[in-house]
């Protein structure tokens, strides 16, 4: 049975707005451990280390052209995806779906159509400490984090407040809700038991709708024993017993149609997983670049050789873009409103 080896980098719970880990992502390749013994071999002949690790090789600048051959290989030859989001931009996204969302849902709006929603976020991200207060709009945000996770009246008037104080007539679309109207609708929302700003779901959602495209048949998932990657392997083992037969459409390449082909997961020690060990480079090497070209640190690598190793389909990415029409065009049809609804039902 086909095996994909996954491992992830920037997890930080509920706590997007970290700003020492500003990317989250996670990757997965196909691969067996025989054949990533002889990938490492082959690239790091001289290896004396325990296991592969991204940051420890990447501190060399001897290493680099072996990591880019490396990567390249993997790429070439084996099914892999690797996902990378910009946390921040999925905390804004995020705020849209449960603090404003439901505002326009009472009154017959599709907030989701043509991906606006992603549009708006990214208008947020760019102009919002700008135009609404640089001080107060993140005070907003550490507001909204807050209400998500705990749910308490007192959070929810802080987040009210924290919106009030921001200047939200510059732009009542996104804030009106909240600081105009303390919407009940969209406080209910955020006060939902079971959801919260944790991203691994997210993540996994859009590994998973990859990896259902490229087996044919049942695949089963390794991971390392870490503890970030325990809230991926409980997610993981829900998404498995998932039995109702429904599909959903998320954009122009990605959809998920349950039940999975994936049929079991299991947590290995990486030191034992060359294949996994291989995922961690992946990840770390995409996590890097996502830095370097958002010109937030320079990385070990150069960020362009990295980017043009992948093909189109073999990363995924969620960025803030002001390309509205391109989001226009990538995100029509999708179903968001129908994907959050759904497995908002079964929250812990």
């Amino acid at each position: 049975m086909e095996c994909f080896r996954i491992d992830e980098s920037g997890y930080t719970g509920f706590d997007l707005m970290n700003s020492d880990q500003p990317f989250q992502g996670a990757a997965a390749i196909a691969i067996s451990n025989e054949h990533a013994e002889y990938l490492i071999k082959k690239h790091f002949p001289t290896l004396q280390a325990d296991e592969l690790k991204y940051r420890s090789l990447a501190r060399r600048p001897k290493n680099h052209p072996r990591l880019l051959g490396l990567l390249g290989d993997i790429l070439a030859n084996y099914k892999s995806v690797t996902y990378v989001c910009d946390k921040r931009f999925l905390l804004l996204l995020m705020f849209l779906d449960y603090a404003v969302e439901p505002f326009y849902y009472e009154r017959g709006l599709n907030f989701y159509e043509y991906g606006q929603n992603y549009s708006l976020a990214s208008l947020l991200y760019f102009v919002g400490p700008t135009v609404l207060g640089k001080d107060a709009f993140y005070e907003l945000e550490a507001a909204f984090q807050v209400a998500m996770k705990e749910k308490t009246p007192k959070a929810l008037n802080e987040l009210v407040r924290s919106a009030q104080k921001t200047k939200w007539h510059e732009l009542p679309e996104a804030l009106g809700p909240l600081a105009g109207y303390r919407a009940p609708e969209c406080l209910s929302a955020i006060a939902t038991p079971g959801v919260s700003t944790d991203a691994a779901f997210i993540v996994l959602q859009a590994l998973i709708s990859r990896m259902e495209v490229m087996t044919e048949g049942p695949y089963r998932v390794e991971h390392d024993q870490s503890k970030n990657l325990r809230t991926y392997h409980t997610l993981l083992e829900r998404y498995i017993n998932h039995d109702d037969e429904i599909e959903f459409r998320q954009s122009e390449i990605a959809s998920i149609r349950f039940p999975l082909k994936l049929v079991s997961v299991s947590q290995v020690d990486s030191k034992t997983s060359p294949a996994v060990q291989l995922a961690d480079v992946m990840i770390g090497a995409a996590v890097e670049m996502a830095r370097s070209l958002s010109g937030r640190r320079t990385g070990p690598l150069d960020p362009e050789a990295v980017l043009a190793l992948y093909a189109d389909n073999q990363l995924i990415h969620m960025l803030p873009s002001l390309d509205f029409e391109e989001q226009r065009r990538f995100r029509q049809g999708t179903q968001a409103a129908e994907v959050i609804d759904y497995f908002s039902q079964f929250h812990d």
